[in-house]
């Protein structure tokens, strides 16, 4: 039985135990990663010819796992394809990710692509173009697709997702029923997302003024309902 609490603490301290994570967690929450899931070589060569540069060996590796799984990377905020991965604005910024409505941005710096597991950084709009600044986001590029696969797996499946403007009180509800999971808190400049899981539900805290819920069954969800008595929005 896949649980996500065990299944995530001590496998994502490196690339390959996120990669073994994301394989696994496909498996139980939505279908297996098979071969033709990711781009293959001549994509990422030709994406490579393109930029300009080399890509990071990580994002090499996350496109050739999953890239081309939109179940898992895109539901909402979206995984580039290699053919549009760009460089931002300031040419400071190899760009990965958009939110839905391209009010923020996900990328790896320029000066940390031959490390071997990238930073991450994210971008949000403002009125004022000159207030918009790069800002930390997750310390590695493989924890950072792990952080996505959850995201968007979160919203996958409507009738078995949820979401719940907090009350004061319920923080304390959250944090006393479920256990939080072994993913740091992020953005790591300010951070304010938390994840945590109960048996078959993953819940993601947001900034403590919203919980969003995704259940593996409609008994599972309706266990979060009688748990946490509030006005859901579904």
């Amino acid at each position: 039985m896949f649980d996500l609490r065990t299944e995530l603490a001590g496998t994502i301290d490196n690339r390959d135990g996120s990669w073994g994570f994301i394989r696994r967690f496909a498996t139980a929450w939505s279908t297996p990663l098979s071969e033709g899931d990711g781009y293959d070589a001549a994509d990422l060569d030709a994406a490579e010819q393109r930029l300009g540069l080399r890509l990071p060996t990580i994002l090499r590796e996350a496109y050739a796992l999953l890239g081309r799984r939109g179940d898992l990377t895109s539901n909402q905020d979206r995984l580039l394809t290699p053919e549009e991965l760009y460089i931002d604005d300031t040419g400071q910024v190899l760009v990965y990710r958009l939110e839905n409505q391209h009010v923020a941005e996900w990328g790896v710096p320029l000066d940390a692509l031959e490390r071997k597991d990238s930073r991450t950084v994210y971008r949000t709009s403002m009125a004022d173009r000159s207030a918009e600044l790069w800002a930390p986001w997750l310390d590695r590029l493989s924890l950072a697709f792990v952080e996505i696969v959850l995201s968007e797996t979160l919203i996958a499946e409507e009738e078995l997702f949820n979401f719940l403007d907090l009350a004061p009180g319920d923080i304390a509800l959250v944090e006393a029923a479920y256990e939080r999971l072994a993913m740091p808190a992020y953005p790591a400049d300010e951070p304010s997302i938390v994840w945590f899981a109960g048996p078959d539900v993953l819940l993601r805290q947001d900034a403590g003024v919203c919980l969003m819920v995704r259940a593996r069954t409609t008994e599972a969800l309706d266990e979060v309902y009688e748990t946490l008595d509030g006005e859901w929005n579904l």
